[in-house]
């Protein structure tokens, strides 16, 4: 029995030992692990996760990401085919394939960046480079849609076809990086322009070109407009001018007519009676000419005199 308690009790001091000196470690799903004794690799790279076991104090556990691993390019100014200045931010994911080949070749991340730095910007700038700067920009020849539809004569500053586009030469940089990082225990699985812009100097004239463009469908708008409204003021005076002139001409014949009919029925009356016609019209001069105030002077053979001679 008290055998039995000292074998427990250094079986127990041992694993103390080794747990202290480091004899286990822990792999979890997204990392694997390369061992190394001096800085040397000591066999094959952990990539199973679970509790593991090495050489205490000998043996040194390098962790490594399983997953994917982002590269943020810096911006870099680039010139293009047609000698275009342009700024280039790029964007990629990629992972380390073989640990062991990695820790040989580029020993941790940071060193993975730097060479990644290294390849990726030279291989864009060496794609970009080789083609004009429509094939960055665009992607497919679909028509073009502007935010307003352009007038006739502006088909000029539509953007041209492209023979590539902007996803083959992305595909371009990426086929070419891979082959470059092939030794490195790495894998570039994608490779993006994140923005294309351009130069500080350039970007301003293709600003003040683009402001005058518009300026200019503007007012050519404005004066399309200008030209219209006085096509249809002129449409305007004309009919309004057609409808007053047959107003007038109606009113004229209307007119022309009663007056003839009134004629008629004048001369009818007369007819009838020329006396008590006269009669009539020569008291209607009495009261429109005479009043309290009026005097007049007649001599006694005048017409004017003979009713008021007979009234007496």
């Amino acid at each position: 029995m008290r055998q039995a308690v000292t074998i427990l009790v250094i079986l127990v001091a041992v694993l103390a030992l080794l747990a202290v000196g480091g004899a286990f470690y822990i792999v979890n799903e997204a990392e694997q692990v390369v061992i190394t004794m001096f800085g040397k690799p000591v066999g094959d790279p952990v990539t199973t996760p679970g509790l593991k076991v090495k050489i205490p104090l000998l043996h040194t556990a390098n962790y490594f990401e399983k997953r994917f691993l982002e590269w943020d390019g810096n911006p870099n100014q680039i010139t293009t085919e047609d000698k275009r200045f342009i700024w280039v931010d790029t964007y990629a994911r990629w992972r380390i394939t073989d640990p062991l080949l990695f820790f040989q070749r580029l020993r941790d991340e940071r060193g993975a960046q730097s060479r990644l730095d290294d390849i990726l910007d030279g291989e864009t700038r060496a794609t970009i480079a080789k083609h004009d700067l429509i094939e960055v920009v665009r992607s497919s020849n679909r028509e073009f849609v502007a935010a307003s539809d352009l007038p006739e004569g502006t088909e000029a500053e539509r953007p041209g076809a492209i023979e590539y586009g902007r996803n083959v030469l992305e595909q371009e940089v990426l086929a070419n990086a891979k082959s470059r990082t092939a030794d490195l225990g790495i894998e570039i699985l994608d490779f993006r322009f994140k923005r294309i812009n351009y130069e500080e100097g350039v970007r301003e004239e293709v600003y003040q070109r683009m402001i005058s463009e518009r300026k200019r469908i503007a007012e050519q708008y404005r004066s399309e407009g200008a030209g219209e409204a006085a096509r249809i003021n002129g449409d305007k005076d004309r009919e309004l001018k057609a409808i007053t002139s047959e107003a007038y001409r109606q009113s004229q014949e209307i007119r022309g007519r009663a007056d003839a009919e009134a004629a008629d029925i004048y001369a009818v009356a007369y007819n009838k009676d020329p006396e008590f016609y006269r009669f009539l019209k020569t008291m209607e001069v009495y009261r429109e000419t005479i009043d309290d105030s009026t005097v007049l002077l007649l001599g006694t053979k005048g017409e004017f005199l003979r009713y008021l001679e007979q009234s007496r």
